[in-house]
């Protein structure tokens, strides 16, 4: 008799997972029904964290909302306020009275913060997951390295959680004189860290086979259930909006996109929970070529914020006065996959509509189909798996 057959019948079990069960990701009460050790219905419960974003957005100034995408995903708030920015910058450009140029100093900024990061996100899903199966002590090498970068981040702008910091037309402050030298110091570490974080646990036989062939999702699935980023590349689909829709400077740095695959001694499908592991692992490597690469292209800095290719700041103080009347939708390639925003303007100051797409939310709906039928004790690596931050779901 299959798993799946077991739970068709008998005495069902109801229990609550959250509100506040730490293995939940932030606050989600997940709706478990069960029958013995086997799931037989997993349902999230949403709206512990809800603080209407949306509708604050509609009710201030366009620059004044970036604070709050810090709030979205406080995990990459870097690439929370890029993805809103890029989206009002695209608006202003749909006229060529309002059209902003970002300095390419900028720009470069921008792809260095966002990559950063996208490593530290990274290494919180990757340690929490080996911690949710009960590997303590990855997490804490995660954490150890995400606190370098918070000190990049702290010196850059003031804040090691949500930064404020990614501007409509650049950047808030210029790179410190040592920043890139810090930044390339943390990489060269980094890397040598990585190799002894994957020895721990990545090559870990206990930890592999218990996340193989659990939670398999298909490419097919993957792509009729909305999943992005991560999630959708480890079923194996291969898609990146940093290589395929790019933004700001990606287009120019080739980006490289690892995707889930079978390979000489894998075990399990390809699309299940160690494949979503893996690719994100190989993201930080990746994010770590991306922001060598930029340090090599970082122009000098010039005299005036304003400056096309040395400055940090373009001037948008007037056009964000009245811009263009219309509406527009850009995506970004936030660590936790496509964060898009869709943007309404009536030509005042203060923006119409402001709806903002994030990759958790459609993670989560996937959660009732890939947990039937798999043991209690699996659950919490399935959610740490897809790399839910419920902020994205709560808006």
């Amino acid at each position: 008799m299959t798993i799946e057959a077991i739970t068709l019948g008998g005495e069902r079990m109801q229990l609550n997972m959250g509100p506040h069960h730490p293995a939940t990701h932030g606050v989600l009460r997940i709706r478990v029904e069960s029958d013995g050790e086997i799931v037989s219905s997993c349902i999230p419960d949403h709206g512990y964290l809800h603080r209407s974003i949306e509708k604050i957005g509609e009710c201030i100034e366009w620059p004044m909302f970036v604070p709050y995408t810090d709030r979205v995903d406080y995990v990459c708030a870097m690439n929370a306020n890029l993805a809103y920015c890029v989206a009002v910058e695209k608006l202003l450009n749909t006229d060529p009275a309002t059209a902003v140029v970002v300095p390419r100093r900028a720009e470069c900024i921008r792809v260095l913060v966002a990559e950063l990061n996208r490593i530290s996100s990274h290494l919180i899903a990757v340690g929490a997951m080996a911690m949710d199966v009960g590997a303590y002590t990855p997490f804490l090498h995660g954490i150890a390295q995400r606190e370098h970068v918070n000190d990049i981040f702290e010196k850059l702008c003031g804040q090691r959680l949500t930064y404020n910091y990614v501007t409509v037309g650049g950047v808030a402050f210029d790179l410190h004189e040592t920043a890139s030298e810090e930044i390339a110091s943390f990489l060269d570490q980094f890397e040598k860290e990585m190799v002894r974080f994957n020895k721990l646990i990545t090559t870990n036989t206990i930890f592999r086979d218990r996340c193989a062939n659990l939670a398999v999702v298909t490419a097919a699935e993957a792509i009729a259930w909305g999943l992005v980023g991560p999630n959708l590349r480890g079923s194996g689909v291969d898609w990146d909006l940093r290589r395929d829709e790019p933004y700001g400077l990606y287009g120019e740095l080739g980006v490289r996109v690892p995707k889930g695959e079978r390979y000489a001694g894998r075990k399990g499908a390809v699309g299940d929970c160690y494949d979503r592991y893996i690719v994100r692992l190989l993201e930080i490597q990746e994010s770590v070529r991306l922001c060598r690469e930029v340090l090599k292209l970082l122009p000098p800095a010039a005299g005036k914020a304003n400056d096309p290719i040395g400055g940090h700041q373009a001037d948008v103080s007037k056009v964000l006065k009245r811009p263009p009347k219309g509406f527009v939708h850009c995506r970004t390639e936030a660590p936790r996959g496509e964060m898009g925003y869709f943007l309404v303007s009536d030509g005042t100051k203060v923006p119409y509509r402001v709806r903002v797409r994030t990759g958790s939310f459609s993670a989560a709906g996937i959660f009732h189909k890939v947990m039937r039928g798999i043991f209690l004790a699996d659950v919490v690596a399935v959610i740490g798996s897809f790399d839910v931050v419920v902020p994205e779901i709560d808006r």
